[in-house]
């Protein structure tokens, strides 16, 4: 389970063409920025013990307390963060796209998404994996040469931009069949959907989220892609392309999404409960579909959705009321998430290498190294963002 960013810039003049253009959202420019630490901080937690892949492992995943407690965090933050990203990410496609149009929009598409792609199953994603391989006593170079010459196609957590770069495309298709002319589109305030639809969308991505995990069990991957998730990721993709045509982030309010933020602790709970009494010794065969159709895995597909509509609503309203602001601190973060996201995989697997031989409790390793891997990122990514090659990538 990895996760991924969409572009971390503040946002462009997606609303050119309205004589009254609303407020600038910089909220959601501060959103991807958390949303990526938490990417760092959910794959340092399957570091020291959560269910989930990763480069690098320290602490095996078990019935230990801290491996459960990790676990929940992990099991908690896939649910939504994905998704989110991706309806973030769809958000602002038809926009740029009809300020592009095609080629440029697609040539865009491919600088941003494809090459920072190419680095990482290139370069990054075998260099992270030497790294990690040598704390098993492997050969740093000897590694790096393997996976070159075994052609692996390592895309860990850029796996995010391969399926970010599909989905534009596809949207290209969608709207050059339509035969919507780009420079006609226009946007109006058609109301947020209301509970019942927001019930029955749940319904269904959690059911269709069983089909795919039948035929790809969490953790199978096909094309470097973890088919198992994509039920939710397509459709909060779609809702974002909605949401921005119609303009229903402005518009979402308190009243209409009040009943899935005040139900989230109580559907949070179910999860621990539910894994506290299944009989299943590991629990990540209990809810991956590794072993036929488990009950905890049907669960597991119906239950995220339920809870990741809960938390986009809390995080979409939390944000757009408190941060809404432009601040020097936030446009340096801002700015530099994007670049964060694609090496943090390195420098996180290399914090943990530098405190391995550190003896304390996993949940402390776990935050202090994931504290020192948030900065580092930022840290390193700030000059990657100052080089004029980069910057237009970054």
């Amino acid at each position: 389970m990895t996760t991924a960013i969409v572009e971390p810039r503040v946002i462009r003049d997606q609303f050119a063409r309205q004589e009254n253009p609303p407020q600038r959202e910089y909220y959601i420019d501060h959103l991807r920025t958390v949303l990526t630490m938490q990417v760092i901080v959910f794959h340092c937690a399957i570091t020291y013990g959560s269910v989930g892949g990763w480069f690098y492992f320290e602490v095996k995943h078990s019935e230990a307390l801290s491996s459960q407690i990790l676990s929940l965090f992990v099991l908690t933050s896939q649910a939504y963060f994905m998704g989110f990203f991706f309806l973030l990410a769809g958000y602002f496609t038809p926009p740029s796209l009809e300020r592009k149009g095609y080629a440029r929009f697609i040539a865009d598409r491919l600088l941003r998404l494809g090459l920072p792609l190419l680095a990482f199953c290139i370069f990054l994603g075998p260099l992270t994996i030497a790294m990690a391989q040598t704390a098993q006593g492997r050969d740093f170079w000897q590694t790096m040469l393997s996976v070159w010459k075994g052609m692996y196609f390592v895309n860990g957590p850029l796996w995010f931009t391969q399926a970010l770069l599909m989905f534009s495309v596809a949207y290209c298709v969608y709207r050059w069949l339509t035969r919507t002319p780009l420079n006609q589109a226009r946007r109006d305030s058609s109301s947020v959907p209301r509970s019942v639809w927001w019930l029955a969308s749940a319904v269904v991505v959690g059911a269709v989220a069983v089909l795919f995990r039948v035929r790809y069990p969490v953790g199978k991957n096909a094309l470097g892609l973890q088919i198992g998730f994509f039920s939710s990721y397509i459709f909060l993709f779609a809702v974002g392309v909605a949401a921005w045509r119609h303009d229903w982030l402005r518009q979402l309010t308190w009243a209409r999404a009040r009943w899935w933020i005040l139900s989230l602790p109580f559907l949070w709970v179910l999860m621990p409960i539910h894994l506290s009494l299944d009989r299943t010794p590991d629990t990540w065969s209990a809810v991956s579909f590794a072993k036929g159709m488990p009950w905890a895995a049907i669960f597991w597909a119906v239950w995220e959705p339920f809870v990741a509509w809960g938390f986009i609503a809390a995080f979409l309203l939390a944000f757009r009321k408190y941060t809404n602001v432009k601040t020097p601190m936030w446009l340096w973060l801002d700015r530099r998430a994007y670049a964060a996201y694609i090496i943090h995989p390195v420098l996180l697997v290399g914090a943990a290498l530098l405190l391995r031989s550190w003896a304390a409790l996993p949940m402390i390793k776990w935050a202090c190294t994931g504290s020192i891997a948030v900065a580092a990122c930022w840290l390193v990514a700030d000059p990657l963002v100052r080089v004029p090659g980069l910057r237009r990538i970054l």
